[in-house]
């Protein structure tokens, strides 16, 4: 420490979140933005129906690989590095962690950009689905900003400052609810003004109002994409604002106090050691999706070439007609696949916010090898996951079929989702779990081990995609078969050399166990109000009621199980408070 500097007043302090305070910001966040992404995804599919996000699902599965190799792995490390050098107090080494990041950021950006504007006509020629080709290429800038906002956002995160990242996604998901939107409904609008005027859509002549509708909904959605990329750039604006107008979190006085800086070359190799190893793995998780994307497009093309009329006979009245005709219907079940996998996703999205809060604590805890922190932090992080994901991923599964009128109407093809939704629901269990477990896995520096489970479990996804997709009977629910057994063992596997790797017990039955319990009554008694309520009320409105009703049972549950621990409410604001208002009702049993 520099000698002979007086500490300025007021300037010597500085606060950051605890783990449950950032994990509640970020949960908030990413609820806003869920509610938000709803608002954009439902009308959307109504808009661009199963065809059209087919389109859309195919050029995100394409650019997410991209874009996570691109990103996944520096804000990651970037996030464990300041968090590790706060810890220590060496300030101005976290700073230069963020300056070192900028230049490789924009480099990576710009590669990503240039190799989906490169790529996305060999890969829709390849996969049969030309139409694809205008979202593909719309949603390649996308890569550049993302890059640009992870830059800042790791460096937030790593000082425990969840409050960046989460408006930048809520300003991401607003741009592309208002731009996507209207860009998809205008041009269905226009398209289908054309068709009614002059028998055309964008100058092509088109035999029935069937046609040119097929004919509008690339380009549809290819403005709903426009939207996402705009709301990447104006996420990344906002960052950048934020650290020119309100200072990088670290004070005047922390910086003076802080020792000698390492070199630069040495924080960008220590920066790449770390990244590499995350960002691979995080490229094994995005090419699941890109495996989704190809096997079931190019296995179901050749379902219907070898034994077409046996995969039809499975879809009677489900399939429109006109994708029958213009054999499009491989894009159209991976239409409604993508919808199961809308719903699917929602949970896991939450539980991110749950990893990338516990990895600054996490890895604090365990630079100062502070065993009783470490268990304590690795549990909290756990049973949050669990009383969560655990009631969310059964009741998707048990409520596959009116969750998914509910969210996307009324329509014959909604039966074609529910049946894969009510695997999916399954696999959200552990999809949620594996996150945060890879998360602290890497924030106590085994960035290789999250690498090595994804790789096996990719495989283990793969050969089950290939060869399941391929069977009559099964056709698209392989691909649901292949998430959930990947996912399942990405969890056990993951948490067990997690535990092996700190040395640390946690009381398995209190973190799992319970949320179990809980999430059997919840979703039994949501199954029983929606079969008797679904008799004289609506579908839709049924399932809404019966969710209601089974978080009421839930929470009940979790209230006589004596589920959460005072250490929990310590984390939050004002926790204090609250444990002692919670005693007075034996809340803690």
């Amino acid at each position: 420490m520099r000698s002979g500097a007086k500490e300025p007043d007021k300037q010597h302090s500085r606060t950051h979140q605890s783990f449950l305070q950032g994990a509640l910001i970020l949960t908030a966040g990413i609820m806003a933005v869920k509610v938000i992404g709803a608002m954009f995804k439902i009308p959307l599919t109504w808009i661009i129906t199963e065809d059209g996000l087919g389109y859309f699902n195919t050029a995100y599965h394409f650019y997410s690989p991209i874009h996570s190799l691109a990103t996944a792995g520096f804000p990651i490390a970037i996030s464990r590095m300041v968090s590790e050098c706060v810890a220590q107090k060496r300030y101005g080494d976290a700073r230069r962690v963020h300056r070192v990041s900028i230049p490789i950021f924009i480099t990576a950006g710009l590669c990503g950009t240039l190799i989906m504007l490169a790529g996305a006509p060999f890969y829709v020629q390849a996969i049969g689905n030309p139409e694809a080709l205008p979202s593909m290429l719309a949603l390649s800038p996308a890569i550049l900003f993302g890059c640009l906002m992870a830059i800042y956002r790791g460096y937030y995160e790593g000082l425990r400052n969840m409050v960046p990242t989460a408006v930048s996604e809520i300003l991401e998901a607003v741009c592309k609810l208002v731009i996507g939107l209207t860009g998809a409904l205008g041009v269905v609008w226009l398209g289908m003004r054309e068709y009614h005027e002059k028998g055309t859509v964008f100058g092509e002549p088109m035999a029935s109002e069937s046609y040119a509708k097929s004919a509008v909904l690339p380009y549809a959605s290819a403005m709903a994409i426009v939207g996402v990329t705009i709301g990447s750039l104006v996420g990344f604006l906002y960052l950048f604002w934020k650290s020119k107008h309100a200072g990088y979190g670290i004070t005047a006085w922390e910086l003076l106090q802080s020792p000698p800086t390492v070199s630069r070359s040495q924080t960008v190799r220590r920066l790449t050691r770390t990244a590499i190893p995350i960002g691979l793995g995080a490229l094994a998780v995005n090419i699941a999706g890109l495996v989704d994307t190809t096997f079931l497009q190019t296995r179901i093309g050749q379902l219907m070439e070898e034994n077409g009329a046996l995969l039809l006979s499975q879809y009677q009245g489900m399939i429109p007609e006109i994708n029958q005709i213009e054999n499009t219907v491989p894009n159209f079940l991976y239409g409604c696949y993508s919808q199961a996998l809308t719903l699917f996703m929602v949970v896991p999205s939450v539980t991110q916010a749950f990893g990338i809060s516990a990895l600054p604590s996490v890895t604090s805890a365990f630079a100062k090898k502070d065993q009783k922190a470490l268990r304590s932090s690795v549990s909290s992080v756990l049973r949050i996951t669990c009383l969560f994901c655990i009631p969310a991923g059964l009741g998707l599964s048990i409520l596959a079929y009116p969750i998914a009128q509910m969210v996307f109407g009324a329509r014959a093809s909604m039966t074609i989702t529910a049946r894969v939704l009510s695997i999916l629901g399954i696999a959200s269990i552990f999809a949620a779990l594996s996150t945060p477990i890879n998360s602290m896995l890497q924030a106590v520096g085994r960035v290789d081990l999250p690498v090595k489970l994804f790789l096996i479990g990719l495989t283990m996804k793969v050969t089950l995609n290939y060869f399941l997709s391929g069977v009559p009977e099964i056709n698209i629910q392989g691909a649901a078969i292949g998430t959930l057994c990947c996912y399942l063992f990405l969890t056990v596997v993951g948490l067990m050399l997690l535990l092996r790797v700190t040395g640390i017990k946690i009381p398995l039955f209190s973190i799992a166990g319970k949320p179990v319990i809980g999430a059997v009554l919840c979703c039994a008694g949501a199954y029983v109000c929606q079969s008797v309520l679904s008799q004289w009320l609506p579908i839709g409105i049924a399932a809404g009621a019966a969710l209601v009703i089974a978080v009421i049972i839930y929470i009940f549950a979790l209230w006589l199980l004596c589920a959460f621990t005072k250490t929990d409410f310590l984390m939050l604001p004002k926790g204090k408070k609250m444990i002692k208002a919670l005693e007075k009702i034996h809340f803690f049993g």
